[in-house]
């Protein structure tokens, strides 16, 4: 696979990761909380930067983390069967995406372990300094690793193909991408647009989200099996 090809894959698999709702549900919480006690413009900007900023990280430190595994294990060819599972499980979680990423209710609850929901909610309630707001951004980011984890992974053997440079070029490019959301929330409750009109946006276009998550994945696994696996088998059925 070719430079370009993979660093595209990655983009793609960042964009997915990005459409996903967990953070930002997270954010407008930790951001209506902030305002409701009457908190300065500023601090409200500190607070929301420091777990978008956290987000970050975890983002970085997962994918890379993932990557090292593979390249550990795998060296920079991981088997056919390797990529299979990896495709099998974007469309596998694609599919769930559809079925239930959303719970059967108004709003815009997850279906996340209600545990991990109340602590999530809690946490985001208790929040008043910048690092305890960082450390919520961590922990979003490996509450949603049920859904992230597909294209973290095949990011990851994407990369590990790569050379040296243009593996942390991908890992760069996969983390401000993923953030998009989130920086773009963000920016918007910086500028003063009120949380219920990002809320209502997100209510009214949950099915349509929901919808182009699920759809991508499947397009990502389809795609890579088809030009890692199928094109492979052709070549070798050729020589």
């Amino acid at each position: 696979m070719d430079i370009a090809s993979s660093l595209a894959i990655v983009t793609l698999a960042a964009l997915i990761h990005a459409s996903f709702q967990l953070s930002i549900s997270v954010l407008t919480l930790l951001s209506g909380h902030a305002i409701g006690a009457k908190h300065s413009q500023a601090r409200i900007m500190r607070l929301t930067f420091g777990f978008v900023s956290g987000a970050g990280v975890m983002t970085l430190l997962a994918l890379s983390f993932i990557s090292l595994i593979f390249l550990r294990v795998f060296g920079r060819d991981a088997p056919e069967l390797i990529w299979a599972i990896a495709c099998g499980l974007l469309i596998g979680v694609g599919l769930a995406v559809w079925i239930f990423y959303y719970r059967h209710e108004k709003g815009t609850s997850l279906w996340i372990p209600r545990s991990f929901a109340r602590h999530l909610s809690d946490r985001s309630k208790a929040t008043k300094s910048a690092a305890e707001a960082f450390s919520l951004g961590l922990t979003s980011v490996i509450s949603e690793i049920l859904f992230i984890g597909a294209p973290m992974i095949i990011s990851a053997l994407v990369l590990i193909q790569l050379p040296g440079y243009w593996q942390l070029v991908g890992i760069a490019i996969y983390t401000i991408i993923s953030l998009f959301t989130l920086f773009s929330v963000w920016v918007l409750i910086g500028s003063g647009h009120k949380l219920s009109s990002i809320q209502k946006w997100r209510e009214d276009n949950k099915g349509f989200l929901q919808f182009a998550a699920g759809g991508a994945l499947a397009v990502l696994g389809f795609f890579v099996y088809v030009y890692e696996i199928t094109s492979t088998a052709s070549g070798a059925l050729l020589l």
